[in-house]
């Protein structure tokens, strides 16, 4: 779904996020998703590390 969104959509979304939230609140707003998804990617990153050690000792 993410994927068909262009940069005439990402513009509108933050045109919205503007109006909707103003002006000071969206740097504070974009550090908040950053960081969400720095956790995610790390916690995915810690749940597929275990199973490629698993193969490789497997393997050898």
């Amino acid at each position: 779904m993410l994927q068909n969104i262009g940069v005439p959509g990402l513009i509108l979304i933050l045109v919205i996020a503007l109006i909707i939230f103003g002006p000071s609140k969206l740097p504070e707003i974009g550090r908040a998703f950053g960081s969400t998804l720095r956790e995610f990617k790390n916690s995915t990153k810690d749940l597929i590390s275990p199973d490629e050690k698993e193969e490789k000792t497997q393997s050898k």
